[in-house]
């Protein structure tokens, strides 16, 4: 196997103990995402009321759901980030890419995998905000999901979103273009440890995170089923922005803001700090298995 097909595996390895670990903060920056109505007595105020209406209402159980449906997505999506990054970069074939270089790489990376992916993410959203909007009704899981979204809007359901989802594709171009050239940097002086590679994923997570958050509102926004209310239905990235601005202010684009960073910064230093070990075990177990060949002994 190649080398792009191991750090593939190794960044699903690492997606999976990354999302495990802080999947609650995922569920609370997601319901306060959505949430268009904070004045009523439901409404979450904070991160933490958030906390204590979801154990209260649904317990601890709640802060989990639709974690199967993430754990299934972000192995797929690191697996075919990684995959696509790797691969572009051996295209480029240059031990040291230049800033454009390893923009066009994430691009190439974000955009294929966002295409690949798109309807898991449309039902785990779902999934994780069911609860606060019809907080009166069954959970159901990810293939009941799924069937009722068919049954609602037709396959088409699964692609909502997509378009601010292509345009968040600068989130891991910015993300993995400022950790390649800090860790460059780094690399010239002395090796790296498993806690630079935290560091560096939190760093780096952090910028991008920050610049892109009013995308990730509206494309959870337009991931949810469309309500018949106009002012609540976006028809468009834009038309999302419009409305959001003009019913709940500049700051409806930055509803879960800290917990979402919060979060985003720990999933990102947990994955590079797990993909950087797990490399190397993911390669030896592929040799061990036959399917990958032994490296050359120099």
């Amino acid at each position: 196997m190649s080398d792009s097909t191991v750090h593939a595996i190794a960044g699903a390895g690492g997606g999976i103990i990354s999302m495990a670990l802080t999947y609650p903060l995922i569920t609370i920056s997601s319901r306060l995402q959505v949430q268009k109505n904070k004045d009523s007595k439901e409404a979450y105020k904070s991160g933490l009321d958030a906390v204590k209406k979801i154990v209260a209402k649904e317990g601890i159980a709640g802060l989990y759901s639709g974690l199967d449906s993430a754990l299934f997505g972000i192995s797929l999506t690191n697996y075919c980030y990684y995959y696509f990054y790797e691969f572009t970069k051996s295209a480029i074939n240059k031990v040291q890419m230049s800033t454009l270089e390893s923009m066009s790489a994430g691009a190439v990376a974000g955009a294929a995998t966002v295409l690949i992916t798109n309807p898991i993410w449309v039902i785990n959203t779902r999934i994780a905000t069911r609860n606060a909007s019809a907080p009166n009704s069954r959970p159901l899981g990810t293939l009941e999901t799924a069937q009722q979204m068919i049954k609602d809007n037709g396959f088409k359901s699964f692609w909502q979103g997509v378009m601010p989802a292509l345009i968040l594709v600068a989130n891991p171009i910015i993300q993995y273009t400022v950790f390649e050239k800090i860790k460059a940097r780094i690399a010239k002086t002395r090796a790296l440890s498993s806690f630079d590679f935290f560091l560096l994923g939190a760093i780096s997570k952090l910028a991008a995170t920050s610049i892109t958050y009013p995308y990730i509102v509206v494309k959870s926004r337009m991931q949810l089923k469309q309500s018949d209310d106009a002012k609540e239905r976006y028809s468009s990235i834009m038309d999302g922005f419009r409305k959001i601005i003009k019913y709940e202010g500049v700051a409806g684009l930055y509803k879960g803001i800290s917990s979402k960073i919060v979060q985003s910064i720990l999933t990102a230093s947990f994955l590079f700090m797990a993909q950087a070990s797990l490399v190397e075990y993911v390669a030896r177990l592929l040799v061990s298995l036959g399917m990958r060949a032994p490296p050359k002994r120099i």
